[in-house]
C-alpha cells in the first residue's frame, strides 16, 4: 500500500500545516542565529519529517557538513575525462542511472544532468587521489545534484566523500565489510531469534551492501524517501545507515522466520526491499537502536580492523565545528548521568523503555551524540556524536 499523505483537510490538516510552519520558522532561527544552531538543525533533519522541502535543504546541508557556500570551488571542466582512469567506468554507471531522474524529465534536461554528475565525480577524485570510485558512489552524488544543484553538490560530495564514506573509497572493501559487521550484532542485540535464524541459514550481510554503499538510494524507488534518510544520516553518526538497514531486517522478522532456511531463499527475500516502508518510524527506532547500542558496545563482536582506519573511529575530527555552537552542558550532563545508568541495562525491558522515551529526549540525544561514540568511548547520545563530528575547517567558516 502507497504512504499516505498526511490529512489537508479538517482538524488534521489544519495541525499538520501549523506544526510544519513551526518546524521551518525554528529551522529558519536557527539558520540566523550567530553563530548558526547547528545542534537544532541536526535536531530539525532528525525529527519527523526531516527538513521538508528542497530549498530548506539547500540551506541546512552545507551547515551539517561544515561546507562555506560563499567559497565554493568553480564549476568542474570537461578537461577532468582526458587520460582518467574512471572515466569509463563512471560513464557506465551513470548511463545506467536513468531511473534516478525524475520521471517526466526531458531527455535533454536529464543528459545534462548526467554530463554533470560525471564532472562532479571525477573532480572530487581528481581532487583527492586517496579516494577510490566505486559502483554505487553516483547513486549518492545525483541525490545531491539533484536537490543543490552541480556546483554546491561538488562541495558536499567532496566533503562528504573525504569523512562520511571515506571507508566505502579505500582501495579494498575491508573497512566496508567491518561496518557491515556490525549488522549482525545490532539485530542480535534486539531480537536473538532472528539472528540465530539468519546465521543459520548463512545468508552474511552482502544483501545489505547496495544500502549500505548508496544511503539506500539505489534501492529506494521514490526520491522524497530517499532525501528524507539523507538528512537524517547527515545529521547522525556516519555508522547510522547500518542501523537503519538493521531495523528494517527487524521490520519484516516475521517474513524473514516464515522464509526457508537457507542462503539462497533468505538472502532474496531481504535484497527485495520493500518500497511502502514506515519510514519515520523506522528512523526513529534508528535513532534509540544507536543510543541504546552505540558501536562502542558493539566493537567487540564486529570484525575488528585498526581502530583508526575507519571513519567511525575519527569522529573528533568534526569537533572543530562543533566548539562554534551552543553547548547545553546542563543538559549534557543531564544526558551523561541518565546514560549511564541506561547502559547497564540489558534484555527486553530495557529495549522497550528506550523505545518508547519521548520523542524530544531522543531528538536531543541525536542531535548530540558523536564525538565520544568513536569505537572504544562510551556514549553520550546521538547529537553529541554528530555535533561533533565533522571534517577540520577554518573558525571563519559560519561567519
Amino acid at each position: 500500500m502507497a504512504r499516505q499523505s498526511p490529512p489537508r483537510n479538517g482538524v488534521g490538516g489544519h495541525d499538520f500545516d501549523a506544526k510544519k510552519k513551526r518546524k521551518v520558522a525554528e529551522i529558519y532561527q536557527a539558520l540566523n542565529s550567530d553563530p548558526i544552531d547547528v545542534a537544532a538543525l541536526r535536531r530539525m533533519a532528525i525529527s519527523e519529517g526531516g527538513l521538508l522541502t528542497d530549498e530548506i535543504r539547500c540551506k541546512v546541508w552545507p551547515k551539517l557538513l561544515s561546507v562555506n557556500t560563499d567559497d565554493l570551488p568553480p564549476l568542474p571542466g570537461k578537461e577532468l575525462r582526458e587520460d582518467n582512469k574512471d572515466y569509463q567506468q563512471v560513464l557506465l554507471d551513470v548511463r545506467r542511472s536513468l531511473r534516478r531522474f525524475p520521471p517526466g524529465m526531458p531527455d535533454d534536461q536529464r543528459e545534462g544532468l548526467q554530463e554533470e554528475l560525471i564532472d562532479i565525480i571525477l573532480h572530487v577524485l581528481k581532487r583527492n587521489p586517496q579516494l577510490h570510485y566505486y559502483q554505487g558512489y553516483h547513486d549518492i552524488v545525483v541525490t545531491f545534484l539533484l536537490v543543490v544543484g552541480d556546483r554546491l553538490a561538488t562541495a558536499l560530495v567532496e566533503k562528504l566523500s573525504t569523512h562520511h564514506l571515506r571507508d566505502f573509497m579505500d582501495p579494498t572493501m575491508d573497512n566496508t565489510k567491518h561496518i557491515l559487521n556490525y549488522l549482525m550484532p545490532i539485530i542480535d542485540q534486539v531480537n536473538p531469534e532472528v539472528h540465530d535464524f539468519m546465521q543459520s541459514a548463512e545468508v552474511g550481510t552482502i544483501f545489505a551492501l547496495s544500502w549500505l554503499i548508496t544511503w539506500f538510494g539505489h534501492v529506494l524507488s521514490d526520491f522524497r524517501h530517499v532525501v528524507r534518510l539523507y538528512d537524517f544520516f547527515l545529521a547522525c553518526h556516519p555508522l547510522m545507515p547500518i542501523y537503519f538497514a538493521a531495523v528494517i531486517v527487524l521490520h519484516r522478522q516475521r517474513e524473514v522466520l516464515e522464509c526457508e532456511c537457507d542462503m539462497a531463499s533468505v538472502h532474496h527475500l531481504l535484497s527485495q526491499i520493500p518500497q511502502d516502508l514506515p519510514y519515520e518510524s523506522l528512523i526513529s527506532k534508528a535513532g534509540d537502536l544507536f543510543v541504546q547500542f552505540p558501536p562502542s558496545e558493539l566493537a567487540k563482536e564486529a570484525a575488528q580492523q585498526q581502530a583508526e582506519r575507519t571513519a567511525a573511529s575519527t569522529f573528533k575530527d568534526f569537533e572543530l565545528a562543533s566548539v562554534q555552537q551552543r553547548p547545553d552542558t546542563v543538559l549534557r550532563q543531564r544526558f551523561r548521568e541518565r546514560l549511564r545508568g541506561e547502559e547497564r541495562l540489558r534484555g527486553e525491558e530495557r529495549t522497550k523503555s528506550i523505545l518508547t522515551k519521548p520523542r524530544t529526549n531522543r531528538f536531543v540525544k541525536l542531535a548530540v551524540m558523536g564525538l565520544t561514540v568513536a569505537l572504544g568511548a562510551a556514549a553520550l547520545a546521538v547529537v553529541k556524536s554528530a555535533l561533533e563530528w565533522a571534517p577540520k575547517f577554518e573558525l571563519q567558516i559560519f561567519p
